[in-house]
């Protein structure tokens, strides 16, 4: 056994924790290398101190406000608690989805009927056929020419002024 592996197992050593066949491999190690004897003699020396030093007892009230101020510690959520969702926010979610889904199916069903039929090219030539009558929209919803127009001519007058001279 290293040293290093030594290191690790001092502890469990002397507390008495290691398994027989581990046991029996430090002290082979032990016998061997008088550094990690050295490191084990002042383990045990600093656990005897530790073993003289009195026992604290705590006060009886200790434990019920340990416990309170952990009651009262706020939980910590999970950086995943946002996918939980509640019944009722799924319920109405999938309300929604199949509402959604329902009407555009409906409405895909009863599409208007065009004149022209679904084909683009004939209403492309629709639109045409009817463009002189858009572009004269702008003129016939503005009557302000009509008000510089000359007052209309009797009828009476307008036969005078026809006759040849």
């Amino acid at each position: 056994m290293s040293c290093e592996k030594m290191e690790n197992r001092i502890l469990s050593f002397i507390d008495g924790r290691l398994k027989e066949s581990e046991r029996l491999d430090v002290e082979k190690h032990l016998a061997a290398c008088t550094t990690c004897q050295l490191r084990v003699q002042e383990f045990r020396a600093v656990s005897g101190l530790l073993d003289e030093l009195p026992v604290i007892e705590p006060s009886p009230a200790f434990d019920a406000r340990v416990h309170a101020l952990v009651a009262a510690e706020p939980v910590k959520q999970s950086w995943w608690a946002w996918l939980r969702i509640s019944p009722r926010v799924a319920f109405a979610a999938s309300a929604l989805l199949v509402a959604a889904l329902w009407l555009g199916f409906s409405q895909r069903q009863h599409a208007p009927v065009l004149p022209w039929g679904n084909d683009p090219q004939v209403a492309d030539e629709q639109m045409m056929e009817d463009l002189p009558v858009l572009e004269d929209h702008d003129v016939i919803s503005n009557f302000e020419p009509l008000k510089e127009l000359p007052a209309p001519v009797q009828a009476d007058q307008a036969s005078d002024t026809q006759q040849p001279m």
